[in-house]
């Protein structure tokens, strides 16, 4: 029988420069005030978490906080313009918002930091007891990371990294400097180096990136007794542990037990009787989103992780696939706009801005490439004033119509249901979706137009225009909507990157071209 060991917990060593003990609580106004409101703080009487729970925690850290700049103006005034420092508070305020912090999980302190602008998230952190640091560290997005980083001395990212497991070392590796990396190696075990380089070596979306190295596992050939004998040796399984794993003596994946099984089967019974030998295994250099695909389809909490020679190196959590999904969805909601999804929201503005820059140049182009496009028709819009007014809901409904494509494909891609077999018949269908509410919508236009200039001589032919140049503008709005993301996964790009974007320049310059052209057709 054998178990991989995870890192072994050190106990950090106390800092001068970051508050590791809870003091003495003084009475104050600000504490009492605390202490009564039961509904921000973890109940005392239960270990029980509710989702609601850092929202609170983030009111009253603020509440705190802005009650205390009040208290003390013209320290505050003194250093409006110093955001890259943590705030100044006073003790009454410090012990008030512990109370607060040590109520907290680390993903819950984590996310109360991301919330918060840059000095006052110096100050929380400087009142974080020093045990959670690395959790946090591994919670929170890269930007904020980074400022939390530069904020603490070498010994006390020393001491917040020894505390953490090796799969989530190698998450901070590129955050961490050299020299804390070189420190924190040279405390690990020879066996966990080699689980640090191993997780270190693969790439960023694969399995191995992701997988935890702590694993339970026994022998075919043991009874159940047996089992239950060895499993109760331990003070506690590593997280989501829902079956243990059964290996021969070098190590090859032969099934897995789930712990109901156990509990449920006559101690007697050999562990080969009633393993489940057809499981589903996971190679290292696997892609993690085909992994939470099959996470959701069959409703695991693990899966084991094993070599080309079928030898078990580690297993998958359900709790890294739910991190898996939103990240993914994140960074897609995020691309579509041209945005960095692990920037600090409260970075400084000018580094914000340059972030930006790209995807708003790219948008000035395009709106000065349609505004030569309105400007080629300027006899004809003069000639018909009532054009200008038409021309943005033509672009808006093609607009609309194909960020519905856009999103559905992102998405269809994103799981994996578009594959090289069905993409010709999602594109007939998607075509056909476009001609549909191409026809009904341009009618619908066609009417409201003649409607709104019936006494016009030219009331007849803008509803005409107007049936033509949106059922021609949604059909094109499809055909990128289908377009864009395809040709981005081709060249193995997000498919998400800058779709929106895209979309808007081919809906406004076709919409447009395509109104005012036929319009200089009808009106010649």
């Amino acid at each position: 029988m054998l178990i991989a060991k995870g890192l072994c917990r050190k106990s950090p060593v106390t800092s001068q420069h970051r508050d590791s003990t809870r003091p003495h609580p003084k009475e104050s106004k600000m504490a009492d005030e605390l202490d009564n409101k039961e509904t921000v703080l973890a109940h005392e009487d239960s270990q029980s978490r509710d989702s609601e729970e850092a929202s609170r925690a983030l009111q009253w850290i603020q509440q705190i906080l802005a009650q205390d700049e009040e208290h003390h103006k013209d320290v505050h005034l003194e250093r409006a313009d110093k955001d890259d420092e943590a705030l100044p508070i006073s003790p009454e305020t410090a012990t008030a918002l512990r109370e607060v912090i040590e109520s907290l999980h680390p993903a819950d302190i984590a996310w109360v930091l991301e919330a918060l602008p840059l000095d006052e998230r110096l100050a929380v952190w400087n009142l974080v007891q020093s045990e959670s640091d690395g959790e946090i560290l591994v919670e929170v997005n890269d930007g904020v990371r980074e400022t939390l980083i530069d904020a603490m001395d070498r010994d006390e990212l020393v001491d917040a990294v020894e505390t953490l497991d090796t799969d989530e070392i190698a998450d901070l590796v590129d955050d961490l400097p050299p020299d804390v990396m070189a420190q924190v190696q040279e405390g690990l075990s020879h066996e966990e180096r080699a689980q640090l380089r191993a997780a270190m070596s693969y790439p960023e979306d694969s399995v191995g990136a992701r997988m935890d190295f702590e694993v339970v596992s026994i022998r075919e050939e043991t009874t159940i007794d047996l089992v239950l004998k060895y499993l109760r040796r331990f003070d506690s399984f590593p997280d989501h542990t829902d079956q243990v794993f059964v290996v021969d003596r070098l190590g090859h994946l032969k099934g897995a037990l789930a712990l109901s099984k156990i509990l449920t089967t006559d101690p007697m019974v050999f562990v080969r009787e009633v393993m489940q030998k057809d499981m589903l295994t996971l190679n290292p250099l696997d892609d993690v989103s085909d992994a939470a695909q099959a996470f959701e389809r069959y409703d695991l909490v693990s899966a084991a992780v094993i070599d080309e020679s079928g030898r078990l190196v580690g297993r998958l959590t359900v709790n890294e696939i739910v991190d898996v999904i939103r990240e993914e969805s994140e960074e897609d909601a995020f691309a579509a706009v041209g945005l960095d999804d692990e920037q600090d929201l409260f970075a400084s503005a000018w580094q914000t801005a340059k972030s930006r820059w790209l995807w708003l140049g790219v948008n000035l182009c395009t709106a000065f490439f349609a505004s030569r496009v309105i400007s080629a028709f300027d006899g004809t819009i003069e000639r018909v004033v009532a054009l200008a007014a038409l021309m943005p809901i033509v672009a808006g409904m093609a607009g609309n119509s194909g960020n519905q494509t856009l999103t559905l494909l992102v998405r269809s891609l994103a799981i994996g249901q578009v594959t090289d077999s069905n993409q010709r018949d999602l594109i007939k269908k998607e075509i056909a979706v476009s001609m549909i509410n191409g026809l009904l919508w341009g009618a619908i236009a066609a009417l409201c137009a003649w409607a709104l200039y019936w006494d016009s001589p030219e009331g007849m032919m803008l509803g005409a225009v107007m049936f033509l140049a949106m059922l021609l503008n949604i059909v094109q709005g499809a055909v990128v909507g289908l377009s864009v993301p395809l040709i981005l996964r081709h060249f193995g790009r997000d498919p998400a990157l800058g779709g929106s974007v895209l979309l808007t320049f081919a809906t406004d310059s076709g919409g447009f071209l395509i109104f005012l052209g036929l319009a200089s057709l009808f009106f010649h």
